[in-house]
C-alpha cells in the first residue's frame, strides 16, 4: 500500500481547538448555500444536546472535517513573529478544506453572533473579498452577489434564533466551544480535487470504516520505534483489510448475510457496527447515537490505557473469519442464510455461535429457530382459502424444503466414494435475494370446462408441447380448420392425450399443490396447464424467456420467439416438480396428479424431519 494512505491522520477537534487557525476554501467548491432551515436545524440539535449533557466528557459530534495542510514556509514566518499569540497562530498551521466548509462557515457566523473575539478565519479562492465580509455581515452588500445573500440570511436566522436572550446565548456559547467537536480528517499527500469530487459530487460521504482505516494505520498508535517494521506492519493490515473488503463485495457472499439494499460504499462497516455493538474491546460511554458512534467507538478504544493495535485487529479479522466458516459450511451456510431471510439478527447469531461449546450444538441451536419458524406457518395438511389468497403462509416451509434438499444432496455427494466433495452446491441466495417471489399453484386453480371453445384452444396450446409429432400436427390442423371440424379434432386428440383426473378446489388449495414462482414468471404463464408452465420453467432455467402458444388474429397457431431471459434462477424444488421428481413412478406427463402431490408432500415432511435429527 502507497505510504500516503498509511499517514492520512484523525482525531476529534473541539471548535475551541479551531479558533485562530487559519482555513482556506479552494475554487473546485461551491460558495456558501445553507438555508434557514439547514442554520436552525442545527442550533435545535446544539441546544437539545446541551438540555441533556449531564456529564462533562460527553459530547456533540459534527460531521467529518476534511482538511490539507498547506504548504508554506511556517520556519521563517516564525522567526519574523512579533509576538508570542502570532507564534501559537503559525504553528496552528493554515488549512485547505476539502470537505465541510458549509459547517464550518456557519459556526463561524454562530461565534460572530456570540461575540467570540478569537475566532479562525475563513479565506475563499474564489472572491477574496468574501473574507472581510464574513468578518463584518453588512445587510448593504447583501446583494452584492450569492455568497453574501447566504451568509447574511444566515446571521439574521441566528440572531432571530437566540432573541437577545443574553443567558441562552452564553450557555449555547460554552456548549458550542467546549462540547461540539468535528471529526478532524487530515489528508496527508492525495490530490485534494479528487477526494473532493469523491465526497462531494459523488455524494459519498467519509464512512466509519474510512475513519476507522486511518486510526488503524496512525503511527502513534503502534508503539514501534523501528520505522521500517512499523512500515511494513502497516501494510500487511491494509492488505488485510482488502482482502477483507473484496470478499464482502461478493454479493454471493454478502447477500448470504444480508438483505439487497445496503448502500454504504465500503461493506467492512457491517463488522465494525457488530464489534461496538457487541463490545467485545470494552465499553466506552461517550460515543453517542449518531451515524458516526462506531467511529468514535474505536477512537475511545485507541486513546484508553488498554489498547494495542494488534488485539484490535484480531477483533476485526475473528469477526471475519466467523463469516468465512459459515459460508464455507454445508449446513451452517443454508441454515443462517435460511434464517437470514427471515431477520434473524445476525448479531444474536453471531453471540450465540461465541457461546456454543462447539459447532453441533451451534448447529442445534439453528435448526431449533428454524423449528420455531416452521411451526409458525400452518400444518401440511392446512385448508387454504379457494382463491389461494393466503397460500403465502406456507411460503417458509417451501423455502425450507428448497434448503433441506440441498443439504441432502451434499451429504450424499461427501459419502460418495467417487466424489467426496465438499459443498457441490450452494442454494444462491444472492440470487434468490434479487427476485419477488410468489407461492403459485402447480396444478392451475382455474376450473376449465372444455366445451367451451376458448378453454379447448388453451387446453391444445398447453398439450402441443408435450405433444409428440403427429399429434403436434393434428393440433395444428385444428387452428387452420373450420368450426365444424375443430370439434373432431379435439376429440381426436383427447382420445390420444390421457386426461387428468379431476382435482376439487379443497385438494388444489394444500401445501401439495403449491411451489415457489418468482412473479415475474408467474405472471408470464398466468393460467396455462401443466406442460405450459413445465416449458416455461425449463426455458426459464436455460436463460430463455419462452412463452406458451398463442392464437395469431387469423386464428392460427403461433409458437413465439425465445428470448434471453431477464433471470434464470429457478429454485431446485420448483424445477423437480415439473420434472416429475417426487413420483415414485412416471405418471402423465401432461398433468400434476395426486400421486404426484402425494410424494412431493412425503418429500416435504422428510425434509423437516431433518430438523429432529
Amino acid at each position: 500500500m502507497a505510504e500516503n494512505k498509511a499517514e492520512n491522520k484523525i482525531e476529534l477537534k473541539s471548535v475551541s481547538e479551531l479558533l485562530g487557525m487559519k482555513f482556506f476554501i479552494p475554487s473546485y467548491q461551491r460558495g456558501y448555500r445553507w438555508t434557514e432551515q439547514q442554520v436552525k436545524d442545527l442550533l435545535e440539535d446544539i441546544w437539545d444536546f446541551s438540555k441533556k449533557k449531564k456529564q462533562e466528557y460527553v459530547f456533540y459530534c459534527l460531521q467529518p472535517l476534511v482538511v490539507k495542510r498547506k504548504n508554506e514556509d511556517v520556519l521563517n514566518s516564525i522567526k519574523a513573529a512579533t509576538s508570542i499569540e502570532e507564534v501559537e497562530i503559525l504553528l496552528k498551521g493554515s488549512w485547505e478544506v476539502i470537505d465541510g466548509q458549509q459547517r464550518l462557515t456557519t459556526l463561524f457566523i454562530i461565534l460572530s453572533v456570540l461575540e467570540e473575539k478569537s475566532l479562525y478565519s475563513i479565506e475563499y479562492e474564489t472572491r477574496n473579498d468574501s473574507k472581510d465580509f464574513l468578518k463584518n455581515i453588512d445587510e448593504s452588500k447583501k446583494n452584492e452577489n450569492i455568497d453574501y445573500y447566504h451568509i447574511y440570511q444566515s446571521k439574521q436566522t441566528i440572531s432571530s434564533w437566540f432573541n437577545n436572550d443574553e443567558e441562552k446565548k452564553a450557555k449555547f456559547k460554552n456548549i458550542l466551544l467546549n462540547s461540539v467537536k468535528f471529526i478532524w480528517y487530515e489528508s496527508v499527500d492525495e490530490d485534494p480535487i479528487k477526494v473532493f469530487t469523491r465526497l462531494n459530487i459523488g455524494k459519498i460521504s467519509l464512512t466509519n470504516a474510512e475513519l476507522i482505516k486511518a486510526l488503524f494505520l496512525n503511527r502513534s498508535n503502534f508503539g514501534e520505534n523501528d520505522s521500517e517494521h512499523l512500515k511494513l506492519r502497516q501494510q500487511e493490515i491494509a492488505s488485510e483489510w482488502d482482502k477483507i473488503e473484496y470478499t464482502l463485495q461478493n454479493d454471493e457472499f454478502w447477500l448470504f448475510l444480508h438483505e439487497k439494499g445496503y448502500d454504504r460504499p465500503t461493506r467492512i462497516d457491517f463488522i465494525f457496527d457488530l464489534i461496538c455493538e457487541q463490545k467485545p474491546l470494552g465499553t466506552f460511554d461517550n460515543i453517542g447515537t449518531d451515524d458516526y458512534k462506531t467511529f468514535r467507538y474505536f477512537y475511545e478504544y485507541f486513546k484508553s490505557d488498554s489498547s494495542n493495535i494488534e488485539d484490535c485487529w484480531k477483533e476485526v479479522k475473528k469477526y471475519f473469519q466467523t463469516f468465512k466458516e459459515w459460508f464455507d459450511d454445508l449446513e451452517l451456510y443454508h441454515y443462517i442464510g435460511y434464517l437470514v431471510e427471515y431477520k434473524h439478527s445476525i448479531s444474536g447469531l453471531v453471540s450465540e455461535w461465541h457461546s456454543s461449546k462447539d459447532k453441533d450444538s451451534f448447529v442445534s441451536f439453528l435448526k431449533a429457530e428454524i423449528k420455531k419458524k416452521i411451526k409458525g406457518c400452518p400444518a401440511l395438511d392446512f385448508q387454504y382459502k379457494e382463491d389461494g389468497s393466503d397460500k403465502g403462509k406456507c411460503k417458509p416451509i417451501l423455502l425450507f424444503q428448497n434448503i433441506q434438499t440441498i443439504i441432502n444432496q451434499n451429504k450424499n455427494n461427501l459419502s460418495n466414494e467417487d466424489y467426496k466433495l465438499g459443498v457441490f452446491y450452494k442454494f444462491p441466495f444472492h440470487l434468490y435475494k434479487l427476485e419477488n417471489w410468489d407461492v403459485e399453484h402447480i396444478n392451475s386453480n382455474t376450473t376449465n370446462d372444455e366445451e367451451d371453445a376458448d378453454i379447448q384452444k388453451e387446453w391444445l396450446l398447453n398439450v402441443y408441447l408435450s405433444a409428440d409429432d403427429d399429434t403436434q400436427k393434428i393440433i395444428r390442423s385444428f387452428f387452420e380448420s373450420s368450426e365444424d371440424e375443430k370439434g373432431k379434432l379435439f376429440e381426436k386428440v383427447k382420445q390420444i392425450i390421457p386426461q387428468n383426473e379431476e382435482w376439487t378446489s379443497a385438494e388444489k388449495n394444500r401445501i401439495w399443490n403449491y411451489t415457489l414462482l418468482d412473479s415475474s414468471t408467474n405472471r408470464s404463464y398466468g393460467n396455462a396447464i401443466f406442460p405450459g408452465k413445465r416449458r416455461v420453467i425449463i426455458g426459464k432455467d436455460k436463460g430463455l424467456s419462452i412463452a406458451i402458444p398463442k392464437i395469431s388474429k387469423d386464428g392460427k397457431l403461433q409458437l413465439g420467439e425465445e428470448q434471453k431471459a431477464k433471470s434464470s434462477f429457478v429454485p431446485p424444488c420448483t424445477k423437480q416438480v415439473f420434472m416429475k421428481y417426487y413420483s415414485a413412478t412416471m405418471s402423465d406427463a401432461n398433468y400434476w396428479t395426486k400421486i404426484d402431490s402425494d410424494g412431493y408432500l412425503k418429500d416435504i415432511d422428510d425434509c423437516i424431519k431433518k430438523l429432529e435429527e
